[in-house]
């Protein structure tokens, strides 16, 4: 056999999951749908029966991993709350009360500094192409980097903050005085 076999690698996007059982096949399906889908929709691309994927996502519907929509037809579609609040969850478990403040005041850094560059509050507020134009060491690709880096590390910062109040809400800490 080839090296380049595909075999040893993963399977081809479109087929992610393949190899799964139907739940699984189901769920990560339901991870890449970005908009409302309708449980046959869903069961045409795990290849598996439509009442077999309305039961999955009823279930999925019930912890709150997907959203489900009464119309005709029902459709489902990914919950990111459900997720943002398990990372958070993850992270407040993961990591010390000291670790989680230490990484917020990082983050908090990085964002004084795209601030003090772009004399703006938030990526949103700079206009990219002037940015480019004003500077003689920033390319439009630059500019265009740095505000998406700056509103995932805003992004970032937001969810390390929630990590460090729910670690703070569990721990006692000590009373200065």
């Amino acid at each position: 056999m080839d090296a380049t076999d595909a075999s040893d690698g993963p399977p081809p996007f479109e087929d992610a999951f393949r190899g799964d059982d139907v739940e699984q096949r189901i769920y990560g399906t339901v991870l890449q749908t970005r908009e409302p889908t309708t449980a046959g929709a869903i069961a045409d691309q795990v290849d598996c029966d439509p009442k077999t994927a309305r039961k999955y996502l009823g279930w999925f519907s019930d912890l709150g991993i997907v959203t489900r929509y009464d119309g005709t037809p029902v459709t489902y579609e990914r919950n990111d709350a459900y997720f943002q609040w398990r990372r958070i969850n993850q992270l407040a478990a993961e990591h010390t009360l000291d670790t989680l403040r230490q990484r917020v005041r990082n983050l908090t850094d990085r964002i004084t500094a795209y601030e003090e560059t772009y004399d703006a509050e938030r990526p949103g507020a700079v206009d990219a192409v002037a940015a480019a134009e004003a500077s003689d060491e920033r390319t439009i690709d630059a500019v265009y980097g740095d505000l998406a880096d700056w509103a995932t590390v805003r992004e970032e910062r937001e969810r390390y903050e929630r990590a460090r109040q729910q670690r703070a809400d569990t721990e006692t800490e000590p009373v200065s005085g």
